[in-house]
């Protein structure tokens, strides 16, 4: 093989590292039949039946039901980010039927960016020599459970 064909093959496969990757995750939502559910005419059975079973109920009671449906991108590796998202909540009464019907898209996703790289204690701050050698001397004080603590020691008061 020549020089510049065994140089187009390394750059064709570097370059096929930088390409995007697309997913998708959750349900696979049918428009057509996520809309034919309605309040007052469907219920458990029959959204079941029309759906499947929901991505994730609600956590607290079984009275909330929701289809979530997420498409993604990532380029090399990078952190993928959603590209369209659909999600379908169906909230059923105390009898099983259909009460409301949501549907929500990409508008409730939420970005929450770190504003930095650590995160403040309460407390004092300590240097790194404070660190090491701060407990000289600390050994056997007060209320540590050394010498002076009558309660702490065999035939105290």
């Amino acid at each position: 093989m020549s020089r510049s064909l065994i140089a187009v093959a390394a750059a064709a496969t570097l370059l096929a590292g930088c390409s995007g990757v697309r997913e998708h995750r959750g349900f696979v939502m049918d428009k057509a039949l996520a809309s034919a559910i309605q309040p007052g005419i469907d219920n458990k059975a029959s959204v079941t039946q029309t759906l499947g079973r929901p991505s994730f109920a609600g956590q607290f009671t079984d009275s909330d039901w929701y289809y979530l449906s997420r498409d993604t991108a990532a380029i090399a590796f990078r952190n993928p980010h959603a590209t369209r998202q659909d999600l379908l909540h169906i909230r059923f009464d105390a009898s099983g039927n259909v009460a409301s019907v949501d549907r929500t898209g990409k508008e409730q996703i939420a970005s929450v960016k770190p504003m930095r790289k650590t995160t403040p204690t309460l407390g004092r701050k300590r240097s790194f020599f404070d660190e090491i050698f701060g407990n000289i001397g600390m050994v056997g004080s007060g209320g540590l459970g050394g010498a002076g603590n009558a309660g702490g020691q065999p035939g105290g008061q």
